[in-house]
């Protein structure tokens, strides 16, 4: 049975492959390019997030009681990625190589700071305190994100 570690960390690794090939389409100025691999990237990181905070969260919250912790850290770490976002969508409608390369490197460190938390602590409690929901959930979940995962 797949883990809910094991599949939120691969739509991570399919938005990070997703985020790479924008950032090369930026830097090659394939703006045409960049932003269709932008706005690709962008719907399934927002997908992912909207897994987590309408799926994940409430049931990690409402099976542990713990509403002010680790998932009140997440989305408001959500809430920051997608202020940058909207930094790079800005970037790129605008054509602009060295905005899109500042803020791609902010989201880029955010994202991998914020995934190492969730992958090495938040989804294996979920994974530990969601035992008998976790293939529903698993299932619920592989459906809101865009990357298919193949257990």
């Amino acid at each position: 049975m797949t883990s809910i570690a094991e599949l939120m960390t691969h739509d991570h690794r399919s938005c990070d492959h997703d985020f790479a090939r924008a950032e090369t389409l930026a830097m090659k100025n394939d703006w045409d390019g960049a932003a269709a691999a932008f706005e690709a990237f962008a719907e399934g990181l927002e997908a992912h997030f909207r897994a987590e905070e309408e799926e994940l969260f409430p049931r990690f919250e409402a099976a542990t009681g713990m509403t002010q912790g680790p998932t009140q850290v997440m989305r408001g770490e959500h809430a920051d990625m997608r202020n940058t976002l909207a930094q790079l969508r800005a970037a790129v409608q605008d054509r602009d190589a060295d905005e899109f390369a500042g803020e791609a490197e902010t989201l880029l460190i955010m994202m991998q700071q914020h995934n190492m938390k969730e992958e090495n602590i938040l989804y294996p409690m979920c994974d530990m305190h969601l035992g008998e929901q976790r293939s529903t959930l698993v299932d619920a979940l592989g459906q809101r994100v865009t990357h298919e995962y193949a257990a």
